[in-house]
C-alpha cells in the first residue's frame, strides 16, 4: 500500500477497509490466476517425480537460454559484458561461473536496468518490497511469469497439505491492515478476492489474541499461513489461556526460520501439522516441506549455488545462497545473493514421500543472523539454546562485538537467575568465553514488515563473510 493511500485507508471504518482489501484482492487474483492455472498446477505436480538427470538437463536448457537473453537484451547485463570486452576480457557469458554476483544494493539502486528491452513496466505487475532490511526493492513481473510462480505455490504449498486457494485461510504477515495505535478489534480485514482473513502482525499482544482466535472461528478459516513468530504468538496465548483454538487442516510458516518450540506449540494449539516453507519476493528460489519433514527445492524457480568464503560448497554443506531466477525473463536476476544461508541442495537424499525434488537443509536465516566467534567460527541455528522448555515467551540474541552478546527476552512464569545461567552456559558452550548480558522486555521489537529475528549480528562485515 502506497504512503499516499495509507492515511486514507487508516481513517476508514472497518467495513470500508475490508472493501478496499477485497478490491485489491480481486486485482491480485486476476494477475495470479487464470484459465491456465489448473493445467500449470498439474504439470508442476507431474514434474515432482522427474529423475535428477532430467531435472539437470531441464535446468541447464533453461539457464542457457536465460543467460543469452540477459546478455543481449537486459541493459544492466549487456553493459557489463560490453565493458568486459572493451577491457580485453574474452570470457564467455555462456558459462554461469563467468557472471558476477549481484548484490541487493545494486538491484535496489538500478531496478529498471534489469528490465529486458521492449518491456513496458506499466503493463506488468509491480511489487515494492522491503524484505527484512527495511530498504525497498522494486520488482516487476509479467502476467504469465506471475501465474506460473503462483501455480507452483498452489501445487507445493496448498495441494501438498490438502487445501486450495478456494478454501478460507488466514495470513499473519507484514501489511499494516489496521492503524498501529488501535487497541480495539477488529485487528484484521476480510479480503474476499483471495478468500483471505488478513491478520495484523503488529497487534499480537496477549490481551488482544483472544479476539484473533474468535475471528478465526467466525470467518470459518480452514488453514493458517504466516510468519512463524506470529502463528507462535497466537498458539502460545491459546495454550496459556486454556482457550480452545479452532482446529486447522495445516499451519504454513514462511519468511522466518521455524524453530522446534514454535512448531510444537502451533501444532498443539491448532491440532494440525505445521509445514515450513522458504521463498522470497524476488522469486529466484523456493522450497516447501513435505509430510515427512524434508524441505524440497522447486527447481523451476531458480538455479541455486551455495558459497562459503567465496567458493562453492559440496552438497549438504552450509553457505550463502546465490540464486539465478529461471521464471522471470522480463526481469532476470543472475547470481543474486539473496542474503540467506542454508545447506547446498542435494538430489542424493531420497525422501519417503516419493518426490525427487532436491532437498535443502540447515536453513539458518539471513547472513546477518549468524554469530561470529573470536577464533573465526560462524555459529548458526542457535535455537537449541532455548529448546529445554525454558520459562521464556520469546528471546533474541544480539551480537555487537566478538566477546559480548546480549539476550533480549520476554519472561514467562518461573524465570530466574538459574534460567540466565542455563542460557549463558548454552551460549558459551557454542561460542566460547563470551560475556552474556540480559535485557528484559515486554515484547521483542519486530523489524521491517513485522518480521521477528531470533539472532541479530551487528558486527561490521567487509565483503560477504569477512570481519573488518
Amino acid at each position: 500500500m502506497t504512503r499516499v493511500l495509507l492515511p486514507i485507508y487508516s481513517a476508514m471504518p472497518a467495513p470500508l477497509r475490508s472493501l478496499a482489501a477485497s478490491i485489491r484482492g480481486y486485482q491480485l487474483r486476476s494477475w495470479r490466476y487464470g484459465p491456465e492455472t489448473e493445467r500449470l498446477v498439474q504439470q508442476a505436480r507431474e514434474r515432482e517425480t522427474w529423475s535428477p538427470e532430467r531435472w539437470r538437463a531441464w535446468q541447464s536448457e533453461q539457464l542457457a537460454a536465460l543467460l543469452e537473453h540477459a546478455a543481449r537484451r537486459v541493459p544492466y547485463y549487456r553493459e557489463h559484458w560490453t565493458r568486459r570486452r572493451r577491457r580485453g576480457d574474452r570470457s564467455s557469458w555462456q558459462y554461469l561461473e563467468n557472471w558476477p554476483v549481484l548484490e541487493k544494493e545494486t538491484l535496489r539502486r538500478h531496478p529498471a536496468a534489469f528490465l529486458a528491452d521492449g518491456v513496458n513496466p506499466r503493463r506488468m505487475h509491480h511489487e515494492h518490497t522491503s524484505g527484512t532490511t527495511g530498504k525497498p526493492i522494486d520488482l516487476w513481473w509479467s502476467r504469465p511469469a506471475l501465474r506460473l510462480w503462483f501455480a507452483l505455490f498452489e501445487a507445493r504449498w496448498r495441494r501438498w497439505y490438502g487445501v486450495s486457494r478456494r478454501d478460507r485461510w488466514a495470513i499473519a504477515a507484514g501489511q499494516l491492515v489496521v492503524p498501529a495505535n488501535r487497541r480495539k478489534p477488529p485487528f484484521w480485514v476480510w479480503n474476499a478476492g483471495l478468500n483471505q482473513l488478513y491478520l495484523s502482525s503488529y497487534h499480537l499482544a496477549p490481551d488482544l489474541i483472544p479476539y484473533y482466535l474468535g475471528a478465526l472461528e467466525r470467518y470459518q478459516v480452514v488453514y493458517l499461513l504466516g510468519y512463524a513468530s506470529g502463528l507462535y504468538a497466537l498458539a502460545l496465548e491459546a495454550l496459556r489461556s486454556g482457550r480452545r483454538a479452532p482446529r486447522m487442516r495445516v499451519a504454513i510458516t514462511s519468511a522466518e526460520p521455524l524453530f522446534p518450540y514454535q512448531r510444537s506449540a502451533i501444532a498443539e494449539a491448532f491440532s494440525c501439522p505445521v509445514r515450513e516453507t522458504y521463498g522470497m519476493s524476488e522469486g529466484v528460489a523456493a522450497a516447501s516441506e513435505c509430510e515427512h519433514g524434508s524441505l524440497h527445492v522447486w527447481p523451476e524457480a531458480g538455479w541455486i549455488e551455495t558459497w562459503e568464503d567465496g567458493l562453492p560448497v559440496a552438497p549438504g554443506r552450509t553457505g550463502d545462497l546465490i540464486c539465478t531466477g529461471l521464471l522471470n525473463r522480463e526481469m532476470p536476476l543472475i547470481r543474486y545473493r539473496v542474503g540467506d544461508r542454508a545447506a547446498a541442495p542435494s538430489y542424493a537424499a531420497r525422501c519417503p514421500c516419493g518426490r525427487t525434488l532436491p532437498v535443502i537443509g540447515g536453513l539458518e536465516g539471513r547472513i546477518d543472523d549468524v554469530l561470529y566467534t573470536a577464533d573465526g567460527r560462524r555459529i548458526g541455528r542457535l535455537d537449541p539454546v532455548f529448546k529445554a522448555r525454558l520459562p521464556i515467551v520469546e528471546a533474541q540474541i544480539v551480537q555487537e562485538t566478538l566477546d559480548r552478546v546480549l539476550v533480549r527476552y520476554v519472561p514467562d512464569g518461573g524465570f530466574s537467575g538459574e534460567t540466565r545461567q542455563a542460557i549463558t552456559g548454552q551460549l558459551q558452550a557454542r561460542m566460547g568465553p563470551v560475556k552474556v548480558e540480559f535485557e528484559q522486555l515486554d515484547q521483542i521489537p519486530r523489524g521491517a514488515n513485522g518480521k521477528f529475528r531470533a539472532v541479530v549480528c551487528r558486527i561490521p562485515l567487509k565483503g560477504p563473510d569477512r570481519l573488518q
